[in-house]
């Protein structure tokens, strides 16, 4: 039997903001229904705050208290400010879930993000039954559905270390547990593990620095508009084009420095330098 707060069984019994909103601004979803658990979030938004938002989910207690607890979070709240919440933030306000239910949070967290990616597109379109998305991130756990950058997102916000902790926050290793080794190859990866200090060829630096870059950097400019482009490596000198709302940004030197250059210094070479070029 699970350990749950009285808030998570307060908004299990009286789920707030259970519904479906027809003219929403945006729409995301996460999980499916093959797997288990789904979640649809509808937003409504007016001069970028969300005004409303409402859920459907098919899933247990924790998915609905979770969902619940996800719309009174952010209605009322600018975009910017809901682009921050992160699964951890919807647990935290539920007074804690049981290690074996955080998934739950993590699926409200997942389903925000994709509204927010899909909020703006005229394209956008509610489709009652589920929808069939594109592959748009490699696939880790084909049981679940569940993608290498989920994953890579749950262990940065939850300092997720042994894959036991990423099954229970993401459910990737929980059926078959073909992918526990492709887990852990992730888990090595993020906190930089290596059983000896290996001397990296050129091109292998180079392919370091790219994955760094691809993998770690731009997803986290993404976030906030931005973006940031590979151009040249010479020597330690490393070339990057910035892009969106990071180019031209007052803050870019600081942005360069303080995040793009420290970040590659600590998982590439000390020696880095990091140079915007046009």
């Amino acid at each position: 039997m699970w350990d749950y707060s009285e808030t998570v069984m307060d908004h299990y019994r009286n789920p707030r903001n259970v519904g479906k909103i027809d003219d929403a601004d945006a729409i995301g979803i996460a999980g499916s229904l093959s797997c288990g658990d789904q979640l649809k979030i509808y937003l409504k938004i007016k001069d970028g705050i969300v005004t409303d938002a409402k859920f459907q989910t098919f899933g247990c207690g924790s998915a609905v208290a979770s969902s619940s607890m996800l719309t009174e979070m952010i209605i009322g709240k600018t975009i910017d400010e809901v682009k921050k919440i992160t699964n951890k933030d919807i647990a935290d306000k539920l007074g804690g879930l049981p290690p074996e239910k955080m998934h739950c949070s993590v699926m409200g967290y997942e389903a925000l993000e994709d509204a927010l990616k899909n909020y703006g597109h005229d394209d956008m379109v509610d489709l009652d039954d589920l929808r069939e998305e594109p592959v748009r991130e490699k696939i880790v756990c084909t049981c679940f559905n569940v993608t290498e950058n989920l994953i890579w997102d749950a262990i940065k916000q939850n300092g997720l270390k042994t894959v036991e902790e990423v099954t229970n926050y993401t459910k990737a290793g929980g059926a078959c547990g073909k992918c526990k080794a492709l887990i852990q190859d992730i888990i090595d990866t993020y906190y930089h593990k290596e059983e000896k200090p290996v001397q990296l060829t050129a091109a292998q630096r180079i392919i370091r620095i790219n994955n760094i870059i691809e993998k770690t950097i731009s997803p986290e400019l993404q976030k906030d508009g931005g973006d940031i482009t590979l151009v040249d490596i010479e020597g330690d000198k490393v070339m990057v084009k910035l892009r969106g709302k990071c180019s031209g940004c007052k803050n870019s030197v600081h942005t360069l420095k303080s995040f793009v250059e420290t970040t590659l210094k600590d998982t590439v070479d000390k020696n880095i330098e990091v140079v915007e070029v046009e």
